[in-house]
C-alpha cells in the first residue's frame, strides 16, 4: 500500500491474535513497529518472529491503563524509533456475562482497558502528531459497540464510546492533517472470543450459531483485520477521517 514503507507505528495490544496479525502486516508493509502490551514476553515473541523476515519491530511492556505509563512509554517509542506516525488502539478485554450477574469491579476493569487505555494513548499521541500536522490513527472498536451484543453490556458500551469520541477527534484533528478511524470486527477466532465463548458443548454451540449467523459462514480470522487497518493507515486512505469500517463476513451492514 503507498506510503507506509518507513513509517512508526504502534500498536496496542500487539501480542494478542488480532494485535499480532497487525504487528505481521505492518511490518510486512516495512513499518518500524512498536508492539505494545502488557505481557512483554508474548510482545518480544511477536518482535522475533518479525525479525526473522527483516522485519522491524521492537517490543514495549505498556499498561495503557495508566496514562503516566503510557506517556513514558510514547516517550520511548519516539526515542528510538522516531516520530510516530500511526497509531493503532487495538488492545481490548472482555469477561461475558449477563449485566445483572456482573458488578462495579468487573466494570472498572472492563472500562479501564477498553476505554480509558484508548483515551491515554489518544492524547499522549495526538500531542505530539498535531504539532506536526499529519498522522494516522486507527481504532478497533467492535460491532458489539454498533448493534449491540448480549453478555457484554459494559465492553459494548466502551466499544460505542470509542465510535462516538473517534468521530469527534476526526473532527477536531482535520485540520491538523490527520486522519482518524475506526475498523469493528465481527466475531473473529481469537483467545478473547474463545474466553467470551466458555468451554464445552455451550461454546461450540455459540460459535456454531455465530457461524450460521455470518453470510460467508465462518468466524473472522485475525488477518482479516489486517488489510483494512493497513489500508487506512496508508496514503490510498488520505481523504478518509471518522469513517466506521466493519469486517464482519457480512453479518453486520450497518450504515
Amino acid at each position: 500500500m503507498q506510503g507506509l514503507k518507513g513509517k512508526v507505528v504502534i500498536v496496542t495490544g500487539g501480542a494478542g491474535g488480532i494485535g499480532s496479525a497487525l504487528c505481521e502486516r505492518f511490518a510486512a508493509e516495512e513499518c518500524n513497529v512498536a508492539v505494545f502490551d502488557l505481557n512483554i514476553v508474548a510482545a518480544q515473541a511477536v518482535v522475533a518472529k518479525i525479525r526473522e523476515t527483516n522485519g522491524r519491530a521492537q517490543a514495549y511492556q505498556v499498561d495503557i491503563s495508566d496514562a503516566d505509563k503510557v506517556e513514558a512509554a510514547v516517550a520511548l517509542v519516539e526515542r528510538d524509533q522516531g516520530p510516530i506516525d500511526v497509531l493503532v488502539n487495538n488492545a481490548g478485554w472482555d469477561h461475558g456475562a449477563r449485566f445483572l450477574d456482573t458488578d462495579p469491579v468487573l466494570w472498572q476493569k472492563i472500562i479501564a482497558i477498553n476505554l480509558m487505555g484508548p483515551l491515554n494513548l489518544h492524547h499522549s499521541v495526538l500531542k505530539r502528531m498535531s504539532v506536526r500536522g499529519n498522522g494516522r490513527v486507527i481504532n478497533i472498536a467492535s460491532d458489539a459497540g454498533r448493534v449491540g451484543s448480549s453478555g457484554e453490556a459494559v465492553y459494548s458500551a466502551c466499544k460505542g464510546g470509542m465510535i462516538a469520541f473517534s468521530k469527534t477527534m476526526a473532527r477536531e484533528m482535520a485540520r491538523k492533517q490527520i486522519n482518524v478511524n475506526v475498523v469493528c470486527p465481527g466475531p473473529t477466532d481469537t483467545a478473547l472470543f474463545r474466553d467470551f465463548a466458555g468451554e464445552g458443548e455451550g461454546g461450540e454451540k455459540l460459535k456454531a450459531a455465530l457461524t450460521k449467523a455470518i453470510p460467508f459462514g465462518r468466524l473472522g480470522q485475525p488477518a482479516d483485520l489486517a488489510g483494512a487497518v493497513c489500508f487506512l493507515a496508508s496514503d490510498d486512505a488520505a481523504f478518509i477521517t471518522g469513517q466506521v469500517l466493519s469486517v464482519s463476513g457480512g453479518l453486520t451492514m450497518a450504515g
